[in-house]
């Protein structure tokens, strides 16, 4: 396919060049023709720009020049607009990934629910009910897009959109397998927690744009518990960043497992660059950073307004807090998001804690499982299933405990999260000085 194209373009840029030929012979014939009438004039603008008349050599490298030129722009043309097309690709893929993920998620949630209260759950739209979620998602595609007569129109229209956008963008540097992330950055956990902020901002359009009490009031009870559990979260995320000493994701990743550049060592004492599995993760890299992940697990809930931690949408006092008053297909951007909020938050944690995209499975003696569970296609089934697992629990979570008054979430947040995790950021900063 390359070939073809080369030599189409080439076969182009010759036809070109037939054109820049003929010009340029028309160009001199007028010019001998001015300077043969007129042999004063060439005399004289020779002497004012130092004018040589162009030689046939000179021409035709001039010519060669040209074609090379052109080839070389088309064909970057070409590979640019194929780049564009492939980052496109990307972000349409991650948005049916955002979506489908929301569609199966819903009916797991229903489906472990049900278990845990001794239900059957959804059983009638498809075999076991799979079709529940795709039902439920073409109704609200079917129901009209009200706007209450006294909201703010365009803050309202925005929210849900800037909601979703805000999780969406996130997914763009978190890696799936050695070589495979959407975007490289340097900075991509700094770049991930400052995106993700911007879904506080649109949690508060929407209660402010609702012109609603109960929207308000889920508005600001999200924020003020948003704000809050990023600060835990950060120190903890900040306490893995001090032992590995970088912001990259994929380098992170790296050095989780068996094609990790350095020496990684088990609780500190124990190389285990070479065995690779989970005594490589950076869950156990110090003992400290166990405390850290269940920190930022913890947080994670609080800031996907996830059961305990769900008094942003309360039914019992709220009706359905910031997003009371959405319908149709902007209730279900809320939703997405939230669901999608879910994911990115436990993959961070398997990022950034839990081995990444690297296998749990170590090398012993002869057996090099680490090995034969390495690689591109492994990496997404690893990442894929540690990702699941802690929905998983998260899931489970809600449908288990009561949830938290307003004063207790505060105070676990700024009384014990908060001093943990800096304490844990202490204790990586000496571990990384003392011990490493």
């Amino acid at each position: 396919m390359r070939r073809f194209a080369i030599a189409r373009y080439e076969a182009i840029a010759d036809k070109q060049s037939r054109f820049f030929k003929f010009a340029i012979a028309l160009y001199l014939a007028i010019i001998k023709l001015i300077f043969h009438n007129h042999p004063d004039q060439k005399k004289h603008l020779n002497q004012r720009f130092r004018y040589t008349l162009p030689n046939q050599s000179t021409i035709h490298n001039s010519l060669l020049t040209t074609h090379s030129f052109l080839l070389s722009l088309q064909l970057n043309l070409i590979f640019g607009l194929t780049a564009y097309i492939i980052y496109f690709a990307v972000a349409l893929g991650l948005f049916a990934f955002a979506g489908l993920f929301t569609l199966v998620g819903v009916y797991a949630e229903r489906k472990i629910s049900a278990l845990i209260q001794d239900r059957l759950g959804p059983t009638e739209v498809g075999k076991y009910g799979t079709l529940q979620t795709l039902a439920d998602f073409v109704k609200l595609l079917q129901k009209e897009l009200i706007i209450p007569a006294a909201a703010d129109k365009w803050m309202f229209m925005a929210a849900p959109a800037i909601i979703f956008v805000g999780v969406y963008l996130g997914f763009a540097t978190l890696p799936w397998g050695p070589g495979l992330v959407p975007s490289k950055i340097n900075l991509g956990l700094y770049y991930l927690i400052a995106i993700i902020s911007v879904e506080t901002l649109g949690i508060l359009m929407a209660g402010w744009g609702s012109n609603n009490k109960y929207s308000i009031l889920g508005a600001m009870r999200s924020v003020a518990q948003i704000i809050s559990y990023e600060i835990p979260a950060g120190f903890a995320l900040i306490s893995v960043v001090m032992i590995a000493q970088s912001l990259d994701l994929q380098t992170i990743s790296y050095q989780q497992g068996i094609l990790s550049p350095e020496h990684t060592k088990f609780l500190g004492l124990w190389d285990v660059s070479k065995t690779g599995g989970l005594l490589s993760w950076n869950i156990f890299r110090a003992p400290h950073l166990i405390i850290a992940f269940v920190i930022y697990f913890i947080a994670g809930l609080a800031e996907s307004n996830r059961a305990p931690f769900d008094i942003p949408e309360a039914e019992s006092e709220l009706v359905a807090g910031f997003h009371t008053e959405f319908t149709g297909l902007r209730f279900a951007f809320v939703f997405l998001a939230e669901y999608s909020m879910m994911f990115l938050v436990c993959m961070v944690a398997v990022v950034v804690f839990l081995g990444a995209w690297n296998t749990p499975l170590p090398n012993m003696g002869t057996l090099k499982l680490a090995n034969w569970t390495t690689g591109a296609g492994w990496g997404i089934f690893w990442i894929a299933m540690k990702t699941l697992t802690l929905i998983a629990v998260q899931m489970w979570i809600r449908w288990t405990l009561p949830r938290f008054r307003v004063d207790q979430l505060m105070n676990l947040c700024w009384k014990v999260l908060t001093p943990l995790a800096f304490a844990c950021m202490i204790i990586s900063g000496l571990w990384r000085v003392f011990v490493m």
